[in-house]
């Protein structure tokens, strides 16, 4: 039932790619967390935190060598393995099973064939949803886990290590993979009970050399699969007629600077624990501007953002600690290392894309907050109080405002420099990857290159935000880089926009400011609930809204002066479509027929300040 409503809420709002999908999976799947926890405590009075096994009826209990078999281990040898013959059989052998994998392969082509692609979606869901209990419940009954930590990433990434072992279609793969991967995990807590973190390690290490080392598919599925997760919806320029009207360059450089005059007056007003709110702000509006840079730009899906800020923060508390070197050298070495690092977790990415990228960012995130930045595990990592070392060896920043006023300058050099970077040629080669690797390829576009620097450049941001980050905290904790934050960090660039450099900031302020600055009763709007509530009316984000606003004010311009800029005539006719679009719901589209494109893209031969 849970899978069910959640696909009919998603798939009813959300025409999006499976970017905004996944974020959204997330958001409901808390809901649904807190609703498991809550539920049995108001309706039965159980608490589902402390009932950490399931009884099964009967005595059966035998003995194997020096393992003790009882009723729930022998449920799970006999449930588990009838579920996947049987799962592979309905793939392989029914009409359904064979609907569900045209489906996957290509949902266009299928619809062709007359598959109720949308219909079959619901009943994957409801199948997923429905193994996935069966699998939480002889998990729970014969290893003894709270639902709270089953429910968490770390038993995520595990079954996502095993999927993506087996390239998410090869059911043999994905089974001899999991229990391989139990197997190991189960080893490797046997051998190192003192570092239970250690074990993510060690399937992060697994996944990353088996993507190295994988070839690289040629399949069209795959091909075709990667345009799935651009989410981005591209922010164009303003187009060059209307450009150098003199009203419209008063607003593009009058607006930024009322904005940034107050962002620098706003301290004024705040008491120094909301400048150190603010200064935080500032610096996760950062974080966010490095996974726009890797996500909406080079469309590499990265939940571990949070991780390349750990390793800034710690190399930046370990060089103005340890070494005394001033804070700008400080976050020069911390961004260096971030880009270092954030390279080599990327390497997979020369060879594939999309959930594969992600699923290892993940499983870096969880090692590194769990073990190699972990201050247990990790002894070089400083554990003392951080000074602030004065900036330049000038100016102070022993107060909140200064700090701040820091964190304001660097995410505005922060802004321009991606902005730059946007605007070049490697900016554009990033975009064209994203969109056709194959096309850029054609056009002389280094792959290798290109991609690398965008980890690269997403990195150094990330690690140069960490090293912001642990000053203003004045101390190295592990709880701001743990895989949930990387989690938020991400939905908030998502829900800014991730097609935009200023929706990356409007997203960071939404969440993390609404978050520590709304009162009790508003905060119900950066919660879950609320990132739903955005992404269901405004699937492009915040940002795609403004930019939206902009283009409606440019059109009303446009036709005030009599310009014609046939790019605002299309997006106006693609925005009558779509609320036209459901009255004609029932006419099938035919082939052939004529009918004028409906994504409101500019047609052959129209070009900006040309009658179409």
């Amino acid at each position: 039932l849970g899978g069910a409503v959640e696909f009919l809420v998603i798939r009813r709002f959300f025409r999006a790619p499976r970017l905004l999908l996944t974020v959204a999976t997330i958001g409901i799947s808390q809901l649904f967390i807190v609703g498991g926890l809550l539920l049995p405590r108001w309706l039965w009075d159980r608490d589902t935190l402390t009932d950490q096994t399931i009884t099964v009826p009967g005595h059966l209990r035998f003995t194997l060598g020096s393992q003790i078999f009882r009723g729930n281990e022998v449920l799970a040898l006999i449930v588990a393995p009838l579920l996947m013959v049987a799962l592979a059989l309905f793939l392989r052998r029914t009409d359904v099973g064979i609907a569900v994998r045209a489906s996957a392969d290509s949902g266009d082509r299928a619809s062709l064939l007359g598959i109720p692609v949308k219909r079959v979606h619901t009943f994957v869901w409801i199948l997923a949803s429905s193994l996935s209990f069966v699998g939480v419940f002889l998990r729970a009954g014969a290893v003894g886990v709270s639902l709270a930590s089953q429910l968490s990433l770390a038993s995520l990434v595990v079954s996502l290590a095993a999927l993506v072992l087996g390239r998410l279609d090869n059911l043999p793969a994905i089974t001899a993979s999991a229990v391989a991967l139990g197997v190991l995990e189960q080893g490797v807590r046997w051998n190192h009970p003192s570092s239970p973190g250690f074990v993510y390690v060690v399937f992060g290490a697994v996944i990353l050399a088996v993507l190295i080392v994988r070839r690289s598919s040629n399949r069209r599925a795959d091909s075709d699969q990667v345009a799935t997760w651009s989410a981005a919806e591209e922010v164009r320029p303003i187009p060059p007629v209307l450009r150098r009207l003199p009203i419209v360059r008063a607003f593009s450089w009058g607006v930024p600077a009322i904005l940034l005059a107050g962002a620098v007056v706003l301290p004024n007003v705040l008491s120094p624990s909301q400048q150190f709110k603010a200064a935080t702000v500032a610096v996760f509006a950062i974080i966010a501007l490095s996974v726009v840079v890797l996500t909406g730009w080079a469309g590499q899906v990265s939940l571990g953002q949070m991780s390349f800020v750990g390793v800034g923060g710690a190399v930046g508390a370990l060089a103005t600690s340890q070494w005394h070197s001033d804070l700008s050298l400080a976050m020069l070495v911390a961004g260096l290392a971030g880009a270092v690092v954030a390279v080599v977790v990327g390497l997979p990415a020369l060879r594939v894309r999309g959930l594969f990228l992600a699923v290892t960012t993940l499983a870096f995130a969880l090692a590194s907050s769990e073990y190699l930045l972990n201050r247990k595990q990790m002894t070089w990592i400083p554990r003392q109080r951080l000074l602030r070392p004065a900036l330049f060896k000038t100016f102070d920043l022993t107060t909140q405002k200064s700090m701040y006023y820091l964190c304001l300058a660097m995410l505005a050099l922060a802004f321009l420099a991606a902005s730059g970077v946007r605007r070049s040629r490697s900016g554009r080669a990033l975009v064209a990857l994203r969109d056709n690797e194959r096309a850029a390829q054609a056009f002389g576009v280094n792959v290798l290159r290109t991609k690398l620097m965008a980890f690269a450049l997403s990195g150094f941001l990330a690690a140069v935000a960490g090293c912001l980050l642990v000053h203003i905290n004045q101390a190295f904790t592990e709880e701001p880089f743990t895989a949930t934050e990387s989690i938020g960090v991400f939905t908030a660039a998502v829900v800014g926009g991730l097609g935009s450099l200023a929706g990356a900031v409007i997203g960071a302020l939404y969440l993390n400011g609404g978050t520590w600055f709304l009162s009790d009763k508003w905060r119900l709007l950066p919660s879950a609930i609320g990132v739903l509530f955005i992404l269901m009316v405004f699937p492009g984000g915040l940002g795609n809204l403004l930019y939206r606003a902009r283009d409606a004010g440019l059109r009303r311009l446009a036709r005030q002066r009599g310009i014609v800029v046939p790019s605002l005539s299309a997006d106006e006719t693609a925005a009558t479509q779509e609320i036209i679009a459901p009255l004609t719901r029932d006419t099938p589209d035919i082939p052939g027929r004529g009918d004028r494109p409906s994504d409101g893209a500019v047609g052959v031969g129209q070009h900006e300040g040309v009658a179409p």
